[in-house]
């Protein structure tokens, strides 16, 4: 069984803690963490990790012992500077002190080569060392859909960002080879058998249902989740936008059979079925939320 924390909230700031205390989680004394967020583009939210909800995350770690806190990523669809540089980052960074890094001005001494037996990808691909060095790895994710091929994006779709698109010096792009694969959904859950993730955060207080993952139709969905298994978050988010209405093919099937939850299974990366997952809340309209989640997640 796994724990996944469900608050119905507005509120970021008061409710990122609240998941995360009843969720369980710390303490982190000494640990050294790299922060995955959702930096993509500098969107508005759901398109891009709300800074209430970094802010209170990295307080929330902070609390909890964290010795030093990195905050980075690699964006798909802009420059990655100027997105943190247009939201803020550096500034909060400087007022809450944690670190950033601009993945994507890595030198190739900065990337990983991995190769997950097995994968869909031809030559594998490289990952970013400050995360694969920290002691663990945060997630700050948002509630969406996907119209690139993902289908949606929340926390196995996050550690894209965390994937070289080429390694300096050398010609292979990495990410067209994801977005032109068939495979593509498969090849998501494959990043993640090579790295691992200790908390993740996904901030539904709105959520794409349509469109993703910079922009589509927004719900005000009040929705913070908080867990440590990367299958049931996903299944939970899935969950919660199959109930606030969303595509045909996020909504077909079984949870547990869309592609990107499956090949997870397959890698024994997390649960293996709904009936191990146990979502917990922290008051009555939470609980009442959570209830109707359930529904849907039992169906498979």
């Amino acid at each position: 069984m796994t724990r996944v924390a469900l608050i119905k909230t507005r509120d970021r700031l008061t409710g990122v803690p609240r998941a995360l205390e009843l969720l369980g989680a710390g303490p982190l004394t000494g640990k050294r963490l790299f922060l995955k967020p959702n930096y993509n583009t500098a969107d508005p939210s759901p398109g891009s990790t709300h800074n209430d909800t970094l802010t209170a995350l990295v307080r929330w770690l902070q609390a909890q012992g964290a010795e030093r806190i990195t905050v980075g990523d690699r964006s798909g669809m802009a420059r990655t500077r100027a997105v943190m540089d247009g939201k803020g980052i550096f500034r909060l960074a400087e007022e809450l002190g944690f670190d950033t890094v601009v993945l994507d001005e890595l030198d190739a001494a900065g990337w990983q080569m991995v190769q997950v037996p097995g994968s869909h990808w031809r030559r594998g691909f490289a990952l970013a060392r400050p995360a694969l060095d920290a002691d663990g790895i945060v997630q700050a994710c948002c509630l969406k859909t996907h119209r690139f091929g993902g289908h949606f994006s929340l926390s196995l779709k996050n550690p894209v960002g965390l994937v070289a698109s080429r390694i300096p010096g050398e010609w292979y792009n990495y990410m067209f080879e994801l977005h032109l694969s068939r495979h593509q959904r498969r090849m998501i859950a494959e990043i993640n058998a090579a790295c691992r993730t200790d908390l993740i955060v996904v901030d539904g207080v709105e959520a794409f249902v349509n469109g993703g993952p910079n922009r589509g139709t927004v719900v005000d969905a009040q929705v913070i989740l908080a867990g440590t298994d990367r299958i049931a978050v996903d299944a939970v988010g899935v969950a919660v936008l199959r109930q606030l209405g969303t595509t045909r093919r996020v909504s077909q099937g079984p949870i547990f059979q869309l592609a990107q939850i499956a090949r997870a299974v397959e890698l024994d990366l997390g649960v293996h079925g709904p009936e191990q997952i146990e979502l917990v809340s922290a008051d009555a309209q939470s609980e009442e939320y959570a209830a109707q989640i359930r529904a849907i997640l039992a169906q498979g």
